[in-house]
């Protein structure tokens, strides 16, 4: 119920990219969010689904975080994880156009899951670094074959829970955080005070399901109010964060189709 109510204030208040005032979000919104065209990575994170969706294999899921609201047992096909809880194709191209845009080269990601995102952010730039995180070992472990059957070598995985690894990365400057788990208030809040050391002025921290609950809602307004912060872009299902201290506070909500 949470999520319907937000989404229909959501429609009301957001926009398109003709009632943006801001060059930089301007061109990123029609540019990227808006980009129709075709490309070949998009064929390469379709096959990766595909053949995740056609695993019938059976896994012991460990969660961490706030769980699934689809997937409530902890043993679970691997096609159905992929089906169920992976993230979309329409949000796994933009994630992809969104590495292309920015030829983001150094990149962090909080849940890998079966790797599907991880797999548009590899491709987006086959230059870029890759560091990712997941709780689970089972999954990781599929996550880390399908990395190894579509040659993505600029991936390395990590399998830990995230406080403990991110710990261990703050003299790490990342160009991209994209933060899709645990979904709780309190833990999302942690991981972007942490992560802020982590981040310079063209940094871009995404988060994911910002609506999915109560406190993910309570967790972004937190965030969007961050000193450091200067400029967010709610999409309903994606947080965008940048830090461009040239740039006046401001806040957006766009839609994307």
């Amino acid at each position: 119920m949470h999520t319907i109510l937000e989404y229909i204030k959501f429609i009301f208040k957001s926009t398109n990219q003709h009632g943006i005032h801001s060059p930089f979000v301007y061109e990123l919104v029609t540019k990227c969010f808006y980009d129709k065209q075709y490309y070949e990575g998009y064929k390469i994170i379709a096959k990766y689904r595909s053949v995740l969706n056609n695993n019938k294999s059976v896994i012991s899921v460990k969660d961490l975080g706030a769980g699934s609201k689809v997937l409530s047992t902890r043993s679970r096909k691997i096609s159905n994880i992929s089906k169920k809880a992976g993230i979309t194709k329409k949000r796994a191209e933009l994630l992809y156009r969104i590495v292309k845009y920015f030829q983001s080269t150094s990149i962090l990601e909080l849940g890998t899951s079966l790797g599907i995102s991880t797999c548009a952010l590899s491709l987006g730039n086959t230059n870029a670094n890759i560091i990712t995180i997941e709780g689970c070992p089972e999954t990781a472990s599929v996550a880390r074959e399908q990395f190894k059957y579509f040659s993505l070598y600029n991936i390395n995985l990590l399998v830990n829970e995230f406080d403990k690894e991110i710990n261990t990365l703050t003299d790490n400057n990342f160009d991209l955080i994209y933060i899709d788990g645990n979904h709780q208030k309190e833990a999302t809040i942690n991981y972007f005070h942490s992560l802020l050391t982590c981040t310079n002025n063209d940094s871009l921290i995404i988060f994911d399901d910002i609506h999915w609950s109560k406190g993910m809602t309570e967790a972004w307004e937190t965030i969007i109010q961050d000193s450091n912060v200067t400029l967010t872009i709610d999409t309903f299902y994606w947080g965008f964060v940048f830090f461009r201290k040239e740039q006046k506070k401001q806040h957006f909500k766009i839609r994307i189709n």
